[in-house]
């Protein structure tokens, strides 16, 4: 995915504001990079691309502090107790801030734990979000923000970064400051030769920091070094930027998304997803088939058997039900007694309903009984209903009677 990382200048956010921006395409490899007022920014190339916010630690002041028990909320709970951990943090932090807690944004270290001190980075929220408004604007919205440097990055690192005319180290204390000789001998040595921290300075000011250090140093672009800052799992979008965050979230996946779908790198799982739905679509539609086809010789052979059985039967609708019928009609022509004769129906009435029910009234036409019964639940409607249908018959339960007539074969 191409990381498009613009670093916000230390001033304003108005039309002479200098943004530098490193354009990398996928794999870190540097495209190009620049210094441009924001009008001159360039667009993202397409649609995967990820823009990140760099925020310089000139802008940033870094503090520990000890978060008490159950101030971090996890899962769902964590964005609603997202107020109160501000809250706990603007009077951890009352007497280590320079400006009132109100005017600054706030952002806790990755992963925080209460059982070991906590890293805050805290910066001025006019500033970050002027700045980050006009990028929006410009239509290039943050998937992230993170910090130039973090205290994993100078633990055990110290950076020479600048030029010539403004030399700056930054070392583990997370404050700049000018390379000097008195700031070096401030630093002073080491008492073995294998504590020194790495020296790693931009190729502008190696010179001056191999003759200030008096060893040799590692040399490493700007540009590179911006990549790399962008590549940790800070992100400082929180508390005031919850909402932002979320939809940097959302971003991101649907940048994720279009990946998966336009990459070339993922176009053989494009071709074998595309194969796999092919191969179960074709697999589901045959398979509908047969057993389309299993119940359709299942529907003639109910027809074959009723048409055999009684020819004079000139149109089948209802195979089952007409079976039923002509069988009721054969028994009633034989004298033997049929499950659609008055007395059948009521032995199968009076075999499922309470024994406290009195029938006050019996009206049998055309093969239906009516019988009046005192008002019945609606529960017992219900199970009497399934009760007869199981035996046959279908009963309902209309005003204050039974209605039963013949039914689907149970």
């Amino acid at each position: 995915m191409t990381s498009f990382l613009i670093t916000l200048p230390i001033g304003s956010a108005d039309a002479a504001a200098l943004y530098d921006y490193v354009l990398a395409a996928d794999g870190g490899t540097e495209a190009r990079c620049a210094s441009v007022p924001l009008a001159l920014l360039p667009m993202p190339p397409d649609r995967q691309t990820e823009v990140l916010v760099l925020l310089p630690i000139q802008a940033l002041s870094w503090h520990q502090v000890q978060l008490p028990k159950g101030s971090l909320a996890r899962g769902l709970m964590a964005e609603r107790g997202a107020s109160r951990l501000r809250a706990i943090l603007d009077g951890l932090l009352e007497d280590q801030l320079l400006d009132e807690p109100a005017q600054l944004h706030l952002a806790l270290q990755p992963q925080p734990v209460v059982d070991a001190p906590v890293w805050v980075v805290a910066c001025d929220k006019a500033w970050l979000g002027a700045h980050l408004q006009a990028l929006a604007q410009a239509g290039l919205a943050a998937s992230r923000i993170v910090p130039e440097f973090t205290p994993e990055a100078l633990a055990q690192t110290l950076y020479v970064v600048g030029d010539t005319h403004q030399p700056m180290l930054v070392g583990k204390n997370l404050v700049p400051c000018a390379l000097t000789p008195g700031t070096v001998a401030w630093l002073g040595e080491p008492a073995a030769q294998g504590d020194l921290p790495e020296l790693v300075a931009e190729p502008a000011v190696a010179a001056l920091a191999e003759s200030l250090f008096k060893r040799p140093v590692t040399l490493l672009q700007r540009s590179q070094r911006l990549l790399l800052a962008a590549q940790t799992a800070w992100d400082l979008a929180q508390f005031d930027l919850v909402n932002a965050n979320r939809d940097r979230v959302w971003a991101k996946l649907a940048l994720g998304a279009q990946s998966l779908l336009h990459a070339l790198p993922w176009r053989a799982a494009r071709l074998a997803m595309l194969a796999l739905v092919l191969v179960n679509l074709v697999g589901l539609n045959v398979w509908a088939l047969r057993e389309q086809a299993a119940l359709q010789a299942k529907r003639q052979a109910v027809r074959s058997v009723l048409t055999g059985t009684f020819p004079k039967i000139p149109v089948v609708v209802d195979a089952p039900l007409q079976m039923t019928r002509e069988v009721s009609a054969l028994q009633r022509a034989s004298g033997a007694a049929s499950s659609t004769d008055m007395e059948a129906m009521l032995a199968a009435l009076a075999a499922v309903v309470p024994v406290t029910q009195t029938l006050t009234s019996l009206d049998y036409v055309a093969q239906e009984l009516r019988t009046k019964v005192p008002a019945v639940s609606a529960a017992e409607q219900a199970r009497v209903a399934l009760a007869l249908k199981q035996q046959g018959l279908a009963a309902s339960w209309d005003g204050m009677q039974w209605l039963l007539k013949q039914g689907p074969t149970p």
